[in-house]
């Protein structure tokens, strides 16, 4: 249930009370007992974050994290397999920009 901020217009008396989100706005100022009170517009809530840092990771289940492991491991292995073509493929484009220079 969500806090909202009252202000009378009447004795300009502001407090906050803890009601429900279906309940009707409260009309009665408990302190001068006028019907003048004004529900503010408040900030919202908002997520704090404190300390060191939140990472979305923090809360996974060990069998995500084995999942995960287990792609990471097998993306890097057939990474190195494409890294190694992409290095001959950079040797060989080297080769034919000297022969093209040495043949000018």
């Amino acid at each position: 249930m969500p806090t909202y901020d009252y202000q009378c217009d009447a004795c300009e008396h502001r407090f906050e009370l803890f009601q429900s989100i279906t309940a009707p706005p409260a009309k009665k100022c408990p302190e001068c007992g006028k019907n003048k009170l004004r529900r503010l517009i408040g900030p919202g809530a908002a997520i704090v974050f404190k300390g060191k840092g939140f990472y979305t990771t923090d809360y996974r289940s060990e069998s995500y994290k084995k999942a995960a492991a287990a792609d990471s491991s097998h993306s890097s292995s057939s990474g190195s397999n494409g890294s190694s073509s992409n290095s001959n493929g950079a040797a060989a484009a080297k080769s034919d920009a000297k022969s093209k220079s040495a043949s000018k």
